[in-house]
């Protein structure tokens, strides 16, 4: 039997075993979900792929992809790997300056995007692009009036596929059988939290063991769905979503549109799903509000059985025996209040979820538990193709992130840093020979090791604890390292707080600067009877300040007396990822929204009670402008601030 070494072998060897047998996936239109054999996805991609030769696309060439998840976007990533093409995964928010940049930087030759808004972008840039031979797009809607030859449609690249097809009947199955393992399969590109993106180069080789090894952890069906949620420029929906479907079979599951996520999973009701940190949290909050809201006898059953699905869940962890008493009253509550609410956030069928990217609070992680939902930490990143670590069932631990998984391998460098080895680590960035070697190092017997810039250790079960990164540790006063992260993290999991950046490197006390949850806040303040118009305004009402700071106090509670936060203050705007705050992704650019509000974090160590800031704005003309906001600061800690002043 020959060896499969790729993901487009894997996916052949699977239509060879299910053919027209079994769904391979589903995509919901128009109110109704269509399925799709793996006969025929493997026709789409068949003719795809082809029509790509025909296009002129060699083997080793990039293409850059964006647009939102859907079969069209899976059937041309199988294509174009299949006939040794790499993807290049972009984020659908991406503007046209960053598209520029990933176009070129990946010596892309095609671009894939999905739509009138894509190719509208693609479209300002194209003087910019002398590289690109052609734009293709597979939805025309307003598209129709376009006439130039440099776009063409997906099924256009397929009818060229065809008349390859018929020449060369063999063709595709001969090229997917050329790949080998080492070949580049994807370049994805970092988040760019300092400086711009770097292309990270993964091979099949790692991209197939990584999830694999997670397989192993926790094992997937062919009868199990996946909703395709995950972004494509991250990778995560690679090795949870596209590789075990080309290697282990699961179904792919497209939702309708991003406004319609949440009911189509609630009606696939996936056995497994990833959601970032972000995404968790905000679970968290939707539960904890829907419950102030509901009827005064399904508060009572939350109030009643939430303390017994902790007490469950806690002795779980810990491999306790749990009494038969503790047991029946943890059924009981899961048949009136636990399932229904699994039921409500689609996770009914959940065998496994998990949480990537910034680490989830402990406090977050207890909470799905005793909502009996069996969320687990992984860890790890793009260069070393998705995770490294993860939880185990009956393993699991809150504030770590797991063991490594199968064939991984960790360990702590004396500066405290992690490191990781395994088959899946990247081949290098692209483009880029310095950043590769400082970022892997190879030992005396010749293993690679990626530094991952993280701070941690392993504790002793083996398990991986994340502390956060080196370079953001804070010194405080006493001399002791401590995380923002780990702060940040138990602050939001109030459910009216979106943000949170903690500063303090060098500084006397720790101070943070928050964003609220403008909906969840919103909602509060309309209960309240407190009016208010704009999400400044909201922000720095006196009652949402105290609000708040009731969050910030019971967190301080947790944390010792020098790692409290002395004073914060609400911001008077969103963190914006098109402001460069924020990655696409949602990670804190820390150094740039120091710089940025730097006046904020002054007045906050001045001891000011207020700043005035200049937010910039743009008006509906394209003009743009500033307006003058005056920002409350609040302290929380007036002893420690008195102290150390």
């Amino acid at each position: 039997m020959t060896k499969l070494e790729t993901l487009p072998q894997h996916f052949l060897d699977n239509v060879k075993k299910f053919g027209s047998d079994r769904v391979a996936m589903r995509q919901k239109e128009f109110g109704i979900w269509r399925e799709y054999t793996w006969q025929e996805s493997y026709e789409q991609v068949r003719d795809f792929a082809l029509g790509l030769i025909a296009l002129g696309l060699k083997r080793g060439e990039h293409i850059a992809s964006v647009g939102d998840n859907d079969r069209q976007y899976v059937w041309a990533y199988l294509a174009m790997l299949s006939v040794g093409g790499v993807q290049v995964g972009m984020f659908t928010d991406t503007n046209p300056k960053e598209m520029n940049y990933l176009i070129n930087h990946s010596d892309a030759k095609f671009v894939l995007a999905k739509d009138q808004e894509q190719c509208d972008k693609v479209l300002e840039i194209k003087d910019d692009l002398p590289n690109v031979r052609r734009v293709i797009y597979w939805e025309d809607r307003g598209l129709w009036s376009y006439d130039d030859p440099w776009l063409i449609s997906f099924e256009e690249v397929q009818d060229l596929g065809r008349e390859l097809l018929a020449k060369e009947p063999e063709r595709f199955e001969q090229e997917a059988m050329i790949g080998s393992a080492e070949d580049l399969a994807v370049l994805c590109y970092t988040s760019g939290t300092t400086g711009l993106p770097k292309g990270v180069m993964l091979n099949h080789e790692g991209i197939v063991f990584s999830s694999v090894a997670f397989d192993q952890i926790d094992r997937r069906y062919p009868s199990d769905n996946h909703v395709s949620i995950l972004p494509m420029g991250w990778i995560g929906e690679h090795i949870l979503g596209v590789a075990p479907h080309a290697v282990m079979g699961i179904i792919m599951n497209f939702p309708e549109e991003p406004e319609t996520v949440r009911n189509d999973i609630r009606e696939i009701a996936p056995e497994g799903i990833l959601y970032n940190s972000r995404l968790w949290d905000s679970q968290v909050s939707l539960v904890q509000v829907k419950m102030k809201e509901a009827s005064f006898m399904n508060r009572k059953l939350y109030d009643l059985f939430l303390p017994i699905g902790y007490r469950f869940a806690d002795k779980r962890m810990r491999n306790e025996a749990i009494g038969p008493g503790l047991a029946l009253m943890n059924w009981l509550g899961d048949q009136l209040l636990f399932g229904p609410l699994r039921d409500n956030l689609g996770l009914s069928n959940i065998r496994a979820a998990y949480t990537a990217g910034s680490a989830l609070s402990p406090d977050a992680m207890r909470f799905f538990h005793a909502l009996g939902i069996n969320l687990k930490q992984i860890y790890g990143s793009t260069e070393v193709t998705g995770g490294a670590t993860g939880h185990y069932d009956n393993d699991i631990k809150f504030a770590s992130v797991g063991k490594p998984a199968p064939g991984v391998r960790v360990m702590i460098s004396p500066e405290g840093e992690i490191l990781i080895a395994s088959p899946a680590v990247f081949i290098g960035y692209y483009k880029n020979e310095e950043a590769t070697a400082k970022s892997v190092y190879v030992d005396e017997e010749g293993t690679r090791w990626f530094r991952t810039g993280d701070a941690g250790y392993i504790d002793d079960d083996g398990h991986i604890i994340y502390l956060d990164r080196v370079k953001d540790m804070i010194t405080l006063a006493s001399g002791e390292k401590f995380s923002p992260q780990f702060i940040e993290g138990r602050l939001k999991f109030s459910p009216y707080v979106q943000d949170v950046m903690v500063v303090g490197g060098g500084r006397a006390f720790v101070t943070a600067l928050v964003t609220i949850a403008f909906e969840n806040v919103g909602n509060w303040a309309e209960s309240k009877r407190i009016g208010y118009t704009t999400f400044t305004d909201l922000s720095q009402k006196d009652q949402v300040y105290a609000l708040i700071r009731e969050a910030v106090e019971e967190v301080n509670e947790s944390l010792p007396p020098n790692g409290r936060i002395v004073r914060f203050v609400l911001m008077h705007k969103e963190f914006d990822a098109d402001e460069s705050e924020v990655t696409r992704s949602r990670k804190l650019r820390r150094g740039f929204l120091a710089d940025r509000y730097d006046d904020l974090i002054e007045g906050m160590y001045s001891g000011a009670d207020s700043v005035t800031v200049n937010t910039p704005v743009v008006y509906q003309d394209g003009s743009e402008g500033f307006l003058e906001t005056t920002v409350k600061l609040m302290t929380v800690e007036k002893d420690i601030m008195e102290a150390v002043s």
